[in-house]
């Protein structure tokens, strides 16, 4: 791994101006004063490629701010630079939202889209940004009346803060008077005065009453958060049927994979069938490992699948995190990847050292991604290790998007990747789990899509692209580090050296089918009744009794009276209408494995074919069409349910090694 070395303090991502949390002041100021001379330059260009141009510059001018301010307001350890973000945030929020409603700008627009002979003449990716954009306006009804337009912005207002208190209600914790909670069970929960406090659903408690008190009591319905749902729900509706759609759902899923929301209750219907054998001898498999454990009581009830299929998993795989983590360290798991990576792409990660002041931690490291002919690509900066008052999720950030500028030079993606690693000891290295591992993989997924897509706009660049399609590069890296094939590259014992056992890793691929179809099951659960919530209004029954219903139609477990799961369901905010994201991306991604990867996970011309249909195009080209690209097919509703199915049955690497 090259070093460079430098001295003087440039700044956060080497921005001069953020060397201090007043910085962001500048910045922000900066970027406003140019998205005004742009505002003019765009209203007065005649329509054409050019006004697609300068729409991309507006947008990135204010990204270029706001993406590095979203992360900042969140990962750095100083509350002044916190502070100072979320403030940028703020400012820039409303520039866009007086963007939104400036008739002038989307007239520009509007006049380049309508006019035929100007449309033919866009190529594809022009052409699809510009559609964005217009989209992107049009959720504001400013193509509305005045009267309407109005109705349109406070609608949209009311939604954010509904959302905010709809999110902030969904981890409030619930409370409950002592003496009603059986003595024995009381020192699980936080106790306060004559109070006792459940601030979760206690999935993993190994005790079947502890889990059955936590679910009825932390998802008993709260009236206020209960209007807030009904509330959020409805205003999403009249927003969407205000600019021109027939439901939220409709509007949501323009563009996606799925295209709209017949399709996606066809997946998840046709997919619940294929389940639900499966999903019963799950249940079954539950039911008997309770009546074992507890043979007075072996109904299985919605609060028993994690625990007990945790109990299954380890009484069958002796899959201990301790037994493999010794052959995880940090420094073999990025060599494993840098290994995959140069093989399947032609790319190499070289660490930099960071100028001072580029990073917001001292063990924040800079990786410079580097292609064997193309040159330097892009930078990702790995904020790995857990640290106070950090977010304890694991995700992709991208700080500056890519694009074409006018001098014809490429601006290189930038990306932050943030896991939560323990530090590295006296005694030992870094050492990751294999669920760790995994979400490395993950991340590293969502990094090279930033990486590798060479879109002429930002605006199109990397993972910006729609919700069904953004977790296919994610998913598919999963299948590479679950790969004994890959895995043996890297995974070397810290001390000995000694591979990993080859029996290790198929007992850790086994384990994770253990009632694998329940979990699918529960996600097709969720996302139905995202789905019907965010469908035709009104609705035709409450929210709770719609959850009942969607439950038993596509869960099975029976619904627990005076509970309401919906209010816990966070997800309703930044997914609502694209809960069902997550499956079709990994049924995506399941099908690109075995088309392209199965057979040789390091075939290079799969890796370069995979690159320029998918990765290179970012948000640029209609999903389906790169899916196809690579699969050299066009995949039907029944080919995806296929291939989520049969991840649960055969397995390919134990298959594949027991033929060796």
């Amino acid at each position: 791994m090259r070093r460079v070395e430098r001295q003087e303090n440039e700044g956060l991502f080497g921005v001069p101006e953020l060397s201090a949390p007043e910085g962001f002041h500048i910045a922000q100021e900066k970027a406003l004063r140019k998205t005004e001379l742009l505002v003019d330059r765009a209203c007065s260009t005649p329509p054409g490629p050019q006004t697609v141009l300068i729409f991309d510059e507006l947008s990135d001018s204010l990204c270029r701010v706001a993406d590095l301010a979203d992360f900042v307001k969140i990962a750095h350890p100083e509350p002044a630079f916190r502070e100072a973000a979320e403030e940028a945030c703020r400012s820039i929020g409303t520039m866009v939202e007086k963007l939104n409603t400036n008739v002038d700008l989307y007239q520009s627009l509007q006049k380049l889209l309508a006019d035929k002979n100007l449309v033919d003449s866009l190529d594809p990716e022009t052409r699809r940004v510009a559609e964005l954009f217009l989209f992107d306006f049009e959720i504001s009804g400013i193509h509305l009346d005045q009267e309407k337009r109005k109705r349109a912005v406070d609608l949209n207002v009311k939604i954010l803060d509904l959302s905010s208190t709809f999110l902030t209600g969904t981890n409030f914790p619930n409370k409950i008077e002592k003496h009603l909670l059986p003595e024995h069970i009381r020192h699980n929960f936080t106790s306060a005065g004559d109070h006792i406090i459940i601030d979760g659903l206690h999935a993993e408690a190994p005790d079947d009453l502890v889990r059955e008190a936590a679910y009825k009591i932390f998802l008993y319905p709260n009236a206020g958060q209960l209007k807030c749902l009904e509330e959020l729900l409805s205003s999403r509706d009249l927003l969407a049927k205000l600019v021109g759609y027939s439901t939220f759902s409709h509007r949501a899923l323009q563009g996606t994979i799925a295209k709209n929301p017949e399709t996606v209750m066809q997946f998840l219907e046709k997919l619940s069938d294929k389940l639900s054998e499966r999903t019963l001898k799950d249940f079954e498999m539950i039911r008997e490992m309770k009546m074992k454990l507890n043979p007075q009581n072996s109904e299985v009830m919605p609060w028993d699948p994690p625990y007990y299929s945790g109990v299954i998993r380890a009484e069958r795989y002796n899959i201990e995190p301790s037994l493999y983590c010794p052959f995880f360290s940090l420094g073999a798991c990025m060599e494993g990847l840098n290994i995959l990576l140069n093989r399947l792409l032609g790319i190499s990660l070289y660490a930099e050292q960071p100028a001072k002041g580029e990073v917001w931690s001292e063990d924040v490291r800079k990786l410079a991604v580097v292609h064997e002919s193309e040159g330097l690509l892009g930078y990702i900066y790995c904020d790995f290790f857990q640290r106070a008052d950090k977010p304890h999720q694991d995700c992709h950030f991208t700080i500056r998007g890519g694009r074409l500028k006018e001098d014809g030079d490429y601006q290189l993606p930038v990306v932050v990747l943030m896991l939560n690693l323990p530090r590295s000891s006296r005694s030992s290295p870094t050492l990751l789990t294999p669920g760790m591992m995994e979400n490395l993989f993950h991340e590293m997924g969502h990094a090279m899509h930033s990486m590798l897509g060479r879109t002429r706009y930002q605006h199109v660049t990397g993972t910006r692209c729609p919700t069904d399609f953004a977790e296919v590069p994610s998913i598919l890296m999963e299948y590479f580090a679950n790969d004994y094939r890959v895995v043996n590259q890297f995974a070397r014992h810290y001390q000995t050296g000694q591979p990993l056992p080859k029996n290790m890793v198929s007992r850790l691929c086994e384990s994770k089918k253990v009632c694998a179809a329940a979990d699918m099951q529960l996600q097709v659960f969720y996302a139905a009744l995202d789905q019907i919530y965010h469908g035709k209004h009104p609705l035709r029954n409450s929210t709770t009794d719609i959850l009942k219903e969607t439950q038993e139609k596509f869960y099975g477990l029976p619904y627990v009276p005076n509970t309401a799961w919906q209010l816990r369901f966070s997800h309703l905010v930044g997914y609502g209408a694209k809960y069902y994201s997550y499956l079709m991306s990994r049924a995506v991604a399941s099908m690109v494995w075995k088309e392209c990867f199965l057979q040789d996970p390091f075939n290079r011309a799969a890796g370069e074919r995979y690159r320029k249909e998918m990765l290179a195009h970012g948000g640029g080209r209609e999903p389906m069409l790169m899916v196809e690209g690579v699969l050299q097919k066009c995949p039907s509703v029944d080919d995806f349910v296929s291939a989520l199915v049969s991840d649960l049955d055969l397995d390919f690497e134990t298959f594949l090694m027991d033929s060796e």
